[in-house]
């Protein structure tokens, strides 16, 4: 079984995201989207909830499982018998860091990375681009699927 790990904080998962889960689900037999449990950071979502969100925004995909991980991500990969890493590159800059830590996955345990450009339509977005827009209550329907959008309203609407 060709199974692959698509890795990020998904604080919120974005339309680039779904964009490269997507196609990744086209090129594996299985795609592990792994939520990445960052203890010195706090996001704006739960870690339980970036996952339910994306279990939602995924189910469409049967081959899409969406699992949490915390330490190095090698390790996950191979207690999910996992080989590839997919990874979405927007711009050279991404580029340049995720080489290195391509480099660095392959020699600790043999993981390979994929990288997938980004398609052109959400090449500048980012979730904490999506965060900002939203705290200042600007349109981001284009930019997240709707459960994710209202989560952000929800989420970040003044308190009286």
């Amino acid at each position: 079984m060709r199974r692959a790990v698509c890795p990020g904080s998904f604080d919120p998962v974005t339309n680039g995201h779904l964009d490269i889960i997507g196609r990744a689900s086209r090129l594996f037999d299985e795609v592990i989207v792994g939520v990445l449990v960052n203890q010195s950071k706090s996001g704006l979502f739960t870690v339980e909830e970036r996952i339910e969100m994306l279990r939602e925004v995924t189910s469409s995909y049967d081959n899409v499982r969406v699992e949490s991980f915390r330490g190095l991500l090698v390790d996950f990969c191979r207690a999910q018998q996992a080989s590839v890493l997919i990874k979405g590159l927007r711009a050279v800059s991404d580029f340049d860091y995720e080489l290195q830590m391509a480099q660095m996955n392959v020699g600790l345990a043999g993981v390979e990375t994929l990288f997938m450009p980004t398609n052109p339509l959400y090449s500048f977005l980012s979730s904490s681009l999506v965060k900002d827009v939203a705290k200042w209550g600007g349109d981001i329907s284009a930019h997240v699927p709707d459960p994710v959008r209202e989560a952000l309203q929800s989420r970040l609407r003044p308190r009286p």
